[in-house]
C-alpha cells in the first residue's frame, strides 16, 4: 500500500488527507472515502488494516481530518454538519483527481460519529454508492443521555441552558475537554490504548455549545430515507455506542442492507478479535456495490417497485 499526503479545501479551509493506493499504481481505482470517528484523526494506526484490506481488493482510500483537527486548518469545533460538508467536499475531491473512476466511490465510517457520518453522507450524496457503518451512533440525544444518571442528565441540560444564556450576555460560553465533558468515557475506554497513538493529538478544548450539535445529530433520519447498500457492524452489549443503534439503523434502512453483530467481546476489543472476521466482508460490501454504471436499466414489476440494475461494459 502507498500512502501520499494530499489535501483539499472545504468551505475555503484547507484539509490534510492521506490517498492510500495499491502498490502497483495503476489507477484509475474505485476508492473509498473515510472521515475518523469521534475525536479520530486520519494517521490512527486502528485505520491501517482496513486500508490496507482495501488496497490489497484494487481500491484507494482517502482518510481525512475534519477541519479543526490534526492537520487540517479550521475552528477547533465537534460539528457533525461542518464534517458532513467535509465529507461531501472530499467526494467531490475524488472526482477531480484522474486516477479515480469517479462513479465509482464508497465510503466507510467507524467509531460513534465515524460511524454515523458515513449514513449521513450516504444519504445526502447520489454520488456514494455504497456506505459500511461500524459502531455508529444513530441518535445524539439518547447516546450523552444514557451515559450520565438521570440526575446527572437533568443537571447537564441547566448547564446547557446556563451556556445558552452566557453566550448571549457574555458573547462566549464554556469551554471544555470533549472526552469527558461531552462525551463521558467509559472505564474501558480510560484503559484502552487502542488509541493511544492518536490520542494526545486531538483538540482538549472546545465550546460546550458543542454538545448541543451532538444532541441534534440523527442518522436515523437518514437511514430511513436511505436506498443506497448499507452494511452496518455493530457490538452485542456496547457499553460505549449502544447496540440497539446500529441495529435501529439496518432496521431503517430502505436498500440493500446487512447487519454483522460481534458477540462475545466490547466495543473497543472487538477492533483487534474480530477484525478478521469483519474486514473481509467490509472489502466485499465494497466490491459488490461500489461500481461504474456503464448502463443504467430501470424495470417495475407493479406494486413491488422499480427495480434498478447497472452494468459495466469493458473499455
Amino acid at each position: 500500500m502507498r500512502t501520499t499526503e494530499v489535501t483539499f479545501y472545504s468551505e475555503g479551509d484547507e484539509v490534510a488527507g492521506l490517498w492510500r493506493t495499491p502498490d502497483d499504481g495503476s489507477g484509475p481505482y474505485r476508492a473509498i472515502v473515510q472521515g475518523p470517528g469521534w475525536l479520530g484523526l486520519k494517521d490512527a494506526k486502528l485505520y491501517v488494516r482496513y486500508h490496507q484490506a482495501l488496497t490489497d481488493a484494487g481500491f484507494a482510500v482517502l482518510v481525512f481530518d475534519y477541519r479543526g483537527f490534526g492537520d487540517s486548518a479550521g475552528d477547533k469545533v465537534i460539528s457533525p454538519g461542518r464534517q458532513l460538508q467535509d465529507l461531501v467536499n472530499a467526494v467531490t475531491y475524488l472526482t477531480t483527481r484522474d486516477d479515480v473512476v469517479a462513479d465509482a466511490i464508497g465510503v466507510f465510517g467507524t467509531g460513534g460519529t465515524g460511524g454515523g457520518n458515513a449514513i449521513l453522507l450516504a444519504d445526502v450524496d447520489a454520488r456514494v454508492k455504497a456506505a459500511v457503518s461500524q459502531v455508529p451512533v444513530s441518535d445524539g440525544t439518547d447516546w450523552l443521555h444514557r451515559m450520565r444518571s438521570e440526575s446527572e442528565w437533568l443537571q447537564y441540560l441547566k448547564d446547557l441552558a446556563e451556556d445558552r444564556r452566557l453566550r448571549v450576555t457574555a458573547g462566549q460560553g464554556r469551554m471544555v475537554h470533549p472526552r469527558e465533558e461531552i462525551m463521558i468515557p467509559t472505564a474501558e475506554r480510560k484503559t484502552t490504548t487502542i488509541k493511544a497513538d492518536v490520542d494526545d493529538r486531538i483538540p482538549s478544548s472546545v465550546p460546550l455549545s458543542c454538545a448541543e450539535e451532538i444532541m441534534a445529530y440523527r442518522p436515523i433520519d437518514s437511514a430511513r430515507r436511505l436506498t443506497t447498500p448499507l452494511l452496518v457492524i455493530g457490538v452485542e452489549g456496547d457499553a460505549t455506542t449502544p447496540t440497539d443503534h446500529a441495529v435501529a439503523l439496518y432496521d431503517a434502512a430502505r436498500g440493500p442492507k446487512e447487519l454483522i453483530m460481534q458477540n462475545h467481546t466490547t466495543h473497543y476489543a472487538a477492533y483487534d478479535r474480530y477484525w478478521e472476521q469483519t474486514t473481509p466482508r467490509i472489502v466485499d460490501w465494497f466490491d459488490r456495490y461500489v461500481r461504474p454504471a456503464d448502463v443504467v436499466v430501470r424495470s417495475s414489476a407493479g406494486s413491488t417497485g422499480d427495480h434498478t440494475e447497472t452494468m459495466e461494459v469493458p473499455s
